[in-house]
């Protein structure tokens, strides 16, 4: 017997509420793509099982489900539920809210603070929760799609657990689209390539891949089915999910360093192919390319350098498109080059030794003597001029006295960077034999 006290909804009603709302999970265990959290053994399940909650950061991209596992979370553990988004809430809306968790918590019940994008309130907002996360008025439930390393308080990460939520793979999205056609009743009319490559327009978030198929549906004929270029006539492709202040950005220039770093030119390729489509600033990743040829290659090819600097000025004379492709070539030219981190290292090797010894003065005999003051106090006093000497090198010591000498640089046996080597060893041996 249906209940006579529950509001009618209208069956057409019901149908205009977005696939997406309509598939919202009813429990924990529905939950899709995060069975880290919420399968038998995940983190939440334990907690309910514990019958304990305390308050979470739910870290992760958007359209995988931080929202409905917060609402759900707190159902099953019969807290209240409030929520509120740092995008239109202010001090106001805080005060508001804390106080109706302090009344609740007078009559005996907790109340579940989901707040929505939580790193987008400032520092003063973010301390703001302390003392009612402490005082126990509210289990603070923060969902942020940046790094809560850098976004968050450290006050507020110290009182609360980072979870973090996956961006669904390919079978994730995938049954969320059966969980679509048995809710809608009918199959979507898409062929297996075309299915496959909705599924990678969703990059990953669940809410997207429910709301491209809302699109092939209501764009579909009687008995028509698409292929993949229809697919992509009818649904435009999703940008990338990128912003080029945020961790995406971060994410993808980390992966092409590495790459290169690593000599993977085709996955180097990828990851500047990436940034390109997601609109970031060529002249950005010139600079960065730059900094890939003195920090990872260095002299191991001294024309790493060269190459990168002139694909930058070929880029400011081409223009886009067509530049790009100087730096695609940049790119491989590095990814495939010799590495070496030697100048890098000895770089910062000898910063510390600046910065450890202080003002040294340098040995005397290097220091030019241009008074007779200076000549009296033994400026310039024993210096050797290399190219007089047998192979053009004196071997004496340049350090200052008090310091010694010290090894920064050490090249090692790859690419130009072993005739450096063999150079070295060689000057060593005669500073040796000639007592420098």
């Amino acid at each position: 017997m249906s209940d006579l006290f529950a509001p009618h909804v209208p069956k057409d009603v019901e149908a205009r509420r977005p696939l997406a709302d309509r598939l919202r999970p009813k429990t924990l265990a529905e939950v899709t793509g995060q069975e880290h959290l919420t399968g038998e053994d995940g983190v939440l399940a334990r907690m309910i099982a514990s019958g304990s909650l305390g308050s979470m950061i739910f870290w992760g991209p958007p359209g995988t489900g931080k929202t409905t596992v917060a609402r759900l979370l707190s159902g099953e553990a019969g807290l209240a539920f409030e929520q509120i988004s740092a995008i239109f809430s202010g001090v106001a809306d805080l005060k508001r809210v804390f106080e109706a968790a302090r009344m609740r918590r007078m009559d005996g019940r907790q109340t579940l603070l989901f707040v929505d994008e939580i790193h987008r309130f400032n520092r003063a907002q973010q301390d703001s929760f302390l003392p009612v996360m402490e005082d126990g008025t509210v289990i603070l439930v923060g969902a942020t799609t940046e790094n809560p390393s850098f976004e968050l308080n450290a006050a507020l990460l110290s009182r609360a657990r980072v979870l973090t939520f996956k961006a669904h793979d390919e079978e994730s999205l995938a049954t969320l689209l059966k969980r679509a056609e048995e809710v809608e009743g009918k199959p979507l009319p898409l062929d297996a390539d075309a299915r496959a490559s909705l599924v990678r327009m969703a990059d990953g978030d669940g809410r997207a891949v429910l709301t491209l198929a809302e699109e092939v549906w209501r764009a579909a004929r009687a008995g028509e089915v698409f292929d993949t270029e229809g697919l992509t006539r009818i649904v435009q492709r999703r940008a990338p999910v990128y912003d080029k202040g945020q961790d995406g950005h971060y994410n993808l220039i980390s992966a092409l360093h590495k790459s290169v770093r690593g000599s993977d030119p085709d996955a180097a390729l990828y990851y500047l192919c990436r940034m390109f489509d997601a609109g970031e600033d060529p002249l950005y990743l010139g600079r960065r390319l730059v900094r890939m040829a003195v920090e990872d290659i260095g002299l191991a090819d001294p024309q790493a350098l060269v190459i990168c600097n002139a694909a930058k000025d070929a880029y400011d004379y081409l223009g886009s498109p067509e530049g790009e492709l100087a730096l695609a070539q940049a790119c491989v030219y590095l990814a495939t080059a010799p590495k070496s981190n030697g100048v890098y290292m000895a770089y910062k090797s000898a910063m510390r030794a600046a910065k450890e010894n202080g003002s040294l003065l340098p040995p005397k005999h290097i220091l030019n003597a241009p008074t007779k003051l200076m000549k009296a106090e033994g400026y310039n006093e024993g210096y050797r001029y290399d190219h007089d000497e047998p192979d053009a090198f004196s071997g004496q010591d340049y350090f200052p006295e008090k310091m010694g000498r010290k090894t920064f640089y050490d090249p090692p046996e790859r690419g130009f960077e072993r005739e450096i080597r063999k150079r070295l060893d060689w000057w060593a041996k005669l500073r040796r034999e000639r007592g420098g």
